[in-house]
């Protein structure tokens, strides 16, 4: 068993405080005890486990994490999600104590734009404005005019006057569908989230056929083969209120398998099937770094209150801004 010093040195390689746990431990009973003791809430996105979704004080897309974490009182966060998430809560609470239980928990999106990518980028479009998707790095986000989620996006682009050029990172896939709903002609970044684009065309519309009643909804991370065959297209939150109150009894789910948790929860009498990937070893679209996180290393980051995120002054001051004013211009948007 490692100490406490010797785990927290291998922070950096593990992710994770690599401590035993003793087995007969009830962790959900000790994560709640430590929630009491050290003024804590846990915020967790749709695509973790069911049984971290259930033991969240909080569960959300990423609109609503923000929100979320930008109206607490708690003295610690604890965010189940991946790296950039608890960046962002990092940002907007820089006087709080915000634990990712494993930093290894990234986003392939994320990955894929750095801030002095976009500043060239920028520079070979002089005058235009940078709108960020939130699933993006603190470097990345203080480069840019406007963040954006997959619940606002439509709203946000559409505050932006038509004459005024665009850049939209990181997502190549989100952009494109902005692009044809609002008529805008964004310059877009080239990234991609690989859970997203995992989806199989053929297989899907097979599915489609074998299932004649199902309505096929998509994340519009999805590509654009995908997005051009569903029934409806949106938000995570979107998708879960569409399930809810559509009328059909089935349907096919092109987004990351987490989310048929709580949809089944809103929805119990409907029919939810997974859509299709490549993977011939998984028949669903799973995360590897959402599923990262889990009631151990929860409870390792509450007791020891690690790994904590931390940021620089500057850059979070920077980062700060374009989420600011994101909030402010998504108010009413639920």
């Amino acid at each position: 068993m490692l100490t406490l010093e010797q785990a927290t040195k291998a922070l950096p390689v593990n992710g994770y405080l690599k401590l035993d746990v003793p087995k007969d431990l009830d962790l959900v009973q000790e994560i709640k005890k430590l929630k009491t003791e050290k003024n804590a809430i846990i915020l967790a996105h749709y695509y973790q486990s069911k049984e971290i979704q259930d033991l969240a004080d909080f569960l959300g897309d990423s609109l609503q994490l923000a929100r979320a974490a930008k109206e607490t009182d708690a003295k610690m966060i604890v965010f189940c999600g991946v790296h950039f998430m608890s960046e962002c809560a990092k940002i907007l609470n820089p006087e709080k104590t915000v634990v990712l239980p494993d930093t290894l928990a990234g986003c392939s999106l994320a990955d894929s734009c750095t801030g002095e990518g976009l500043r060239a980028l920028r520079e070979k479009h002089p005058g235009s404005q940078v709108v960020s998707y939130i699933n993006c790095d603190a470097g990345v986000k203080a480069e840019s005019d406007l963040i954006v989620t997959s619940s606002n996006a439509v709203a946000m682009i559409e505050s932006i006057p038509k004459e005024t050029p665009i850049i939209f990172a990181p997502d190549r896939n989100l952009g494109a569908y902005l692009n044809k709903v609002t008529g805008r002609n964004m310059i877009l970044w080239d990234g991609a989230c690989i859970v997203h684009e995992a989806f199989n065309f053929e297989k899907i519309a097979q599915q489609i056929l074998d299932h004649p009643n199902a309505k096929l909804i998509a994340h519009p991370e999805s590509e654009a083969n995908i997005l051009e065959m569903a029934h409806f297209v949106g938000s995570t939150s979107a998708l879960l209120n569409f399930v809810r109150d559509d009328s059909a009894t089935e349907f096919i789910i092109a987004t990351e398998e987490g989310i048929l948790h709580e949809m089944q929860k809103r929805a119990p009498g409907k029919k939810l099937i997974p859509a299709l990937v490549d993977d011939e070893n998984c028949s669903c679209s799973e995360c590897y770094f959402m599923k990262r996180n889990t009631l151990e290393k929860i409870y390792l980051a509450m007791k020891y209150e690690l790994p904590a995120i931390e940021i620089d002054e500057e850059l979070r001051l920077k980062a700060l801004k374009p989420i600011e004013k994101m909030l402010e211009l998504s108010k009413n948007i639920k």
